[in-house]
């Protein structure tokens, strides 16, 4: 890791809700922090980068993740298409190190259309973790209701139940799901894709399309690890409680202490963490 780089991974206190106890500690969570990637090329005349994408990664070898993405993209075929590549370090302290200029070749053209994948973007380049929290603020998001409640015992219940219904997972081994339960544990609709935001924005897109867009009365399971897009994909359809087999990341778990959500991790038969709203669970 650069000296300077964000780090890879942050601390987070939480409870452990076992079965025999509840016990206060802490966890170590991956850190998680947006990247702006830009491009300065002959075509705009090197008066000025264009900003192309922004991505969700835990921060380091910044620099290799931005040439990759160029080239996944066919922006770049080899290293000789690249000039340069450097963090922004004309802005403001907190964003430069989140922010990679590449630096293309003479001659080397691309469509910008192709690449319009911006999101949390500011007036300026705010793209740090707080920068993507503003801009939900921005959007009008606001914190969820302060209930419901859901007991210990049914949240341990829920990947069991969850992975019974998967179909296509038992068949393949290879989907993420996510599972859309009722406060007492039963499990009301799910969908499967090799995508995890896939399949919890098919999972929410039915809802919505058959006029269920109340679902601040219901826990989302996620199969897998918890983001900061998975959990912002909650908060816009108003979900409070949100449980994740696997872990959640920094900016996660920030997001839902910002919007009071309830979001517990490493969901097992016998224990689960909870790192944010804890006054939703029941022991």
């Amino acid at each position: 890791m650069t000296i300077g780089e964000p780090p890879a991974q942050v601390g987070h206190a939480v409870i452990r809700a076992q079965t025999d106890a509840w016990i206060d500690g802490d966890d170590v969570l991956a850190a998680e922090e947006p990247m702006e990637i830009r491009l300065l090329s002959e075509a705009d005349q090197w008066a000025k980068p264009r900003s192309v994408a922004i991505t969700m990664r835990t921060p380091g070898d910044d620099f290799e993740l931005a040439v990759g993405f160029l080239h996944g993209e066919g922006i770049i075929g080899n290293r000789e298409d690249i000039l340069d590549v450097s963090y922004c370090l004309d802005e403001a302290e907190e964003q430069r190190l989140n922010i990679v200029t590449v630096t293309l070749r003479p001659g080397l053209t691309y469509d910008p259309a192709g690449l319009e994948r911006n999101f949390y973007t500011t007036s300026s380049c705010g793209v740090c973790g707080k920068a993507a929290l503003d801009a939900l603020d921005f959007q009008g998001y606001t914190p969820v209701s302060s209930g419901p409640q859901v007991s210990s015992g049914v949240i341990r219940a829920l990947p069991g139940t969850l992975r019974r219904e998967q179909a296509v997972f038992r068949q393949t081994g290879g989907l993420h799901a996510a599972g859309l339960f009722d406060l007492d544990g039963n499990l009301l609709d799910l969908r499967e894709d090799v995508g995890r935001h896939n399949a919890l924005d098919k999972l929410i897109g039915y809802q919505i399309m058959h006029g269920r867009d109340q679902l601040d009365d219901r826990v989302l399971l996620l199969s897998g690890r918890a983001s900061f897009e998975l959990l912002q994909k909650a908060l816009v359809a108003r979900i409070s409680i949100v449980a994740a087999v696997g872990a959640p990341s920094s900016l996660a778990v920030q997001l839902a202490e910002s919007f009071n959500v309830t979001l517990l991790g490493f969901v097992r038969p016998d224990s689960f963490n909870i790192y944010t709203s804890a006054e939703r669970v029941l022991r």
